[in-house]
């Protein structure tokens, strides 16, 4: 994975598309953190199946207890005490 900075990542985005387009995955970096990462429409696959991960943990959770009667907002109210 190549890493560029945004300043350089600005100016050569054109070739940046080009590579991503070849499968390559770039990490676009500002002051040396990285903060975006530039890859394939084939990674639009991998968001769909996340999404579908996180609606399959919502569909487990429904009717999920904490153990007693207590609402999960009485708990924090608790907490907050």
């Amino acid at each position: 994975m190549r890493e560029i900075g945004s300043f350089e990542a600005k100016n050569r985005l054109s070739e940046l598309l080009t590579a991503v387009e070849n499968g390559e995955e770039i990490t676009i970096l500002r002051r040396g953190r990285p903060i975006a990462k530039l890859v394939g429409i084939d990674g639009a696959k991998d968001r769909k199946r996340a999404l579908a991960a996180v609606a399959r943990m919502a569909q487990l959770r429904k009717g999920a207890t904490l153990g007693g009667t207590a609402t999960l907002k009485e708990l924090i109210e608790e907490g907050r005490r």
